[in-house]
């Protein structure tokens, strides 16, 4: 039988849907959309009901969305939040626990499917089960929503018969069965908890009392309109903050490129300034001051001012005009951003910040801060600090907390990861101990014994030396560190035991300290393990997310190219006769020029990279020293390194060699073998359709190849992307400039297939929608090339396969690079177990079989590196996303707009 319902005539909360589901055994409900206000009408009948009450409805995720269950999840979640229902649902916390206990308790489930499967479900029809068997069916108007079951004017028909229900029952059934109909994701329903739970701290005093590191972050963009942070992330800014609490935080943060290390240390930062009350200073490269400004704003609602060398910029634009060099000191926000190029080049300006005291010193791409006097052999030597490191040297005196970033803190040999922990220890002794510690005093043999090179006798007095000074924290060990540092009255802050105190020990804590030398003290408990945290794609490509079950990152293959032999190209004959000079050329140079390598091997580097590149770097060391091709701002510190170069001019045999070279280049300067390969990859390879990115490390080669191509590849535009004002577009070999930040949205909107960039764009560039890579020239250092594909390598990449190709001329300089890069993997597998998967087979197994001498000594190799069981293996959970305390916003940014006293 037919009941025509109207809420002209009765409510039809009250006449209909409580009354029917009043004892019934089940609802099942195809709704437009869901809102939680239906918990305030039928929530006690839902909850008095024998079985479940189902619900599918519209959402405005996308079907691709629902392909994997992370996908869906993620939309879903960006949905919610974005509907901002902490401020929607604040005034009915007991709705939210109503429908909370519902989802939880499985009375009420919910379904959701994307829109754009069938469109916009308008149709509103559910199937009741009634408490004696009998079903009916309805349908109507109604959402399933506060306002349509009790505002709005709604009318509903409702039908009994056997026909009507089979009917209704069979549309929900489709629906929920359907694939790309996907459950409510947990997010959401833990959201509601928290929600209903919320209380909201108005006063940085009253936080302070109980420094919640979540309630400055959980109601934040990088939760609510991003993905919220990885467990790994949360592990960190934990860790950093509760030791900046005890006694100030030092670390290296490590991890490989891709792994979200600006938004960790960012939150870090914010935790420490709000907690403190001096100034936070952050130390980026010059082309990253605006990118780290700009994510701070974004993703934390965090403000901030940069130093641009005239003055300092807010988060809004606003500037503040120097007044002298010592305007620097006067910061308008609590955490000022300054360019490294600044202390690279000596600048007075930076000087002054020496005078002040800091809460937190920050330090991004941390790696060029290096020793003048690498090399093997050299490791005791005191160091030679370029300007970065003497300056860091001496702000680490003067910071309570510090950390360095890096991807790869090994990235030439291993006691540059030594000289990173030694920046840190200028302020602590909890690092490498105090000026007499075995660790600061020998770094060689330091290296030696963590990388298993060397192994110490366990009987040897000496262990104590090494163990005492610095001596872990309780936190290593409670039963170990812990015990001892409480039979010797020893602080959290204090981290070196006298060395007669040993004698002092009882004969069982004697053999404490023994058994501490057998269960690896020197690979699992060393200095360098414990403040250099370093995680790997590899742990999140292949650990679990309980949510969805599947991995917390997509794992993208990566499949290089052009490096067995017959890939390598081949030197023409004409480059041949051309490399034959350069490398007399350069011979010359070297015994009568006192300039360090770069300056020697600069002509035969230019040269692997483009023909053009290699002439016009000639015809400028012609006509003067003084017009070399400046490098990127990329390369300001191996430039610093330089000494002057010690004549204006050549002798009449360096001339005559450079003339014939560039003769020789002129008459072959259409026919770059390079080039063509790469046009070859493009268009025969097709790799334009899958978007491409090709690196050079010198603007010449660049800019020649971005127009070469747009000439080769009519109406197609071609992106430039460099260091300075040198970004733009060319179209038909007409070049226009263009702005980096415009160039990033050109790629995003697909108008950009093709962009060619120095390594300027290796860092902090999101390139998603580019599949494949090529690199012109090979950078002498591992880094860059794990930073080049970390453009593409990225959290929402399209491709589950990217393409890298390296280019390099079989018998050339680029040959020795391939096999000195080998060298320096070995050293960055010694010392954390991992190699850059950007290198292909072959760089692993020579890494691997230098390698193998040293596993021999050690008496059994572990199933995991110390490294990975530290910051992989033993890493649990960090529950953020149920914080119920939220530190209010206004009154956070206020406190953080506050300047530099």
């Amino acid at each position: 039988m037919i009941y025509r319902y109207s809420s002209r005539r009765k409510r039809l909360d009250s006449s209909f849907l409580n009354e029917k589901l009043k004892d019934a055994v089940s609802y099942d409900r195809i709704a437009g959309y869901f809102s939680s206000s239906i918990i305030e009408l039928a929530g006690e009948a839902i909850e008095n009901i024998q079985g479940c009450a189902r619900i599918v409805c519209n959402s405005e995720m996308q079907k691709e969305d629902a392909v994997t269950i992370s996908a869906a999840v993620s939309a879903m979640r960006k949905e919610w939040c974005n509907a901002k229902p902490e401020e929607k649902y604040a005034n009915i916390p007991e709705r939210l626990k109503k429908l909370y206990n519902l989802i939880k308790s499985g009375k009420l489930q919910i379904k959701i499917i994307p829109n754009d499967v069938f469109g916009l479900i308008h149709g509103k029809a559910g199937v009741i089960t009634l408490k004696d068997g009998r079903k009916t069916a309805f349908i109507g108007s109604v959402n399933e929503s506060y306002a349509g079951w009790k505002l709005n004017y709604e009318i509903l028909w409702e039908d009994d018969s056997e026909e009507a229900v089979k009917w209704v029952q069979e549309e929900f059934d489709y629906f929920w069965n359907n694939p790309f109909a996907v459950p409510l994701a947990d997010f959401i329903v833990e959201d509601i908890k928290r929600i209903s739970e919320r209380k909201v701290i108005y006063s940085i005093d009253e936080w302070k009392k109980d420094p919640e590191p979540a309630s400055t972050v959980i109601e934040s963009s990088v939760y609510r309109e991003e993905l919220g942070l990885w467990e790994h992330q949360k592990y960190f800014i934990n860790m950093v903050f509760e030791n900046h609490k005890k006694y100030g935080a030092r670390y290296v943060l490590a991890d490989m490129v891709g792994l979200g290390k600006t938004v960790q240390l960012a939150m870090a930062a914010q935790l420490m300034a709000l907690y403190g009350e001096k100034p936070i200073l952050i130390i980026v490269p010059k082309t990253l001051i605006w990118q780290w400004q700009d994510e701070m704003n974004t993703l934390l609602d965090m403000p901030s001012a940069v130093w641009d060398g005239k003055g300092w910029v807010d988060e809004n634009g606003i500037r503040y005009p120097a007044n002298g060099d010592t305007a620097i000191k006067k910061c308008p926000r609590r955490i000022g951003i300054i360019s490294q190029g600044l202390i690279t080049a000596n600048s007075e300006q930076v000087q002054h910040l020496l005078n002040l005291e800091y809460e937190c010193v920050i330090v991004d791409e941390a790696h060029r801060a290096r020793r003048r006097n690498l090399g093997p052999g050299r490791e005791n030597e005191k160091p030679e600090p370029n300007n970065l490191m003497r300056f860091l040297l001496e702000i680490s005196r003067r910071t309570k907390s510090m950390l360095l970033a890096t991807a790869t803190p090994v990235q030439l040999y291993p006691i540059e990861a030594w000289d990173l922990l030694y920046v840190l220890a200028q302020g602590s002794d909890a690092v490498l101990g105090n000026a007499f510690s075995m660790w600061r005093r020998y770094p060689e043999r330091a290296i030696s014994l963590i990388t298993g090179k060397e192994v110490l006798d366990r009987s040897d007095k000496e262990n104590w030396e090494w163990i005492r000074n610095p001596f872990p924290p309780a936190s290593e060990g409670e039963t170990t560190f812990g015990f001892i540092r409480k039979q010797l009255g020893m602080s959290d802050d204090e981290f070196v035991i006298k060395p007669e105190e040993f004698d002092q020990l009882r004969e069982q804590d004697k053999r404490r300290i023994f058994r501490i030398i057998d269960d690896n003290f020197m690979t699992e408990h060393n200095p360098f393990i414990r403040h250099i945290v370093r995680r790997t794609r590899d742990y999140l490509e292949n650990t679990m997310n309980p949510e969805t079950g599947e991995p917390y990152l997509k794992k993208i293959e990566v499949e290089l190219l052009g490096e067995s032999d017959d890939e390598a190209i081949v030197l023409p004959p004409y480059l041949q006769e051309a490399y034959r000079y350069a490398e007399e050329f350069c011979a010359m140079l070297k015994r009568r020029s006192k300039t360090r390598g770069f300056f020697k091997t600069l002509l035969l580097r230019r040269m692997g990279s483009t023909v053009i590149a290699g002439r016009i770097t000639a015809e400028r060391m012609l006509k003067s020293w003084r017009d070399l091709p400046a490098e990127e701002d990329y390369e300001e510190e191996e430039l610093e390194d330089e000494e002057d170069i010690q004549t204006d001019s050549l002798t009449e045999e360096e001339g005559d060699l450079l003339k014939k070279l560039i003769e020789t280049l002129n008459m072959n300067k259409e026919r770059d073998p390079k080039y063509s390969l790469v046009l070859k990859l493009l268009i025969e390879d097709k790799w334009i359709e899958r978007g491409c990115i090709i690196f050079s490390q010198y603007y010449d080669s660049a800019f020649w190849v971005a127009e070469r191509l747009s000439c080769d590849l009519p109406n197609e535009k071609i992106g430039l992307y460099a260091g300075g004002e040198k970004s733009g577009v060319f179209v038909n070999g007409i070049y226009e400039r263009e702005s980096k930040d415009e160039i990033k949205q050109m790629v995003k909107r697909h108008e950009l297939r093709v962009l060619v960039g120095t390594d300027a764009a290796s860092e902090g560039l999101n390139l998603q929608t580019l599949g494949t890579l090529v690199n012109l020239d090979l950078p002498w250092n591992p880094t860059r090339l794990e930073q080049r594909k970390g453009r593409i390598q990225r959290i929402g990449q399209v491709y589950d396969k990217v393409y890298i190709y390296n280019m390099r001329y079989k018998g050339s300089v680029e040959d020795r690079v391939h096999q000195l890069l080998s060298q320096r993997l070995a050293n960055i597998y010694n010392m954390f177990g991992q190699i850059p998967d950007v290198l292909e087979d072959l760089w692993v197994h020579v890494a691997l079989n230098e390698i193998e001498e040293v596993n021999k000594k050690i008496d059994a190799i572990p199933r995991q590196h110390p490294f990975e069981l530290r910051y992989h293996a033993l890493i649990g959970k960090v529950d953020w996303e149920s914080c119920a305390k939220v530190l209010d916003n206004k009154e956070k940014k206020k406190y953080l707009m506050a300047g530099w006293q």
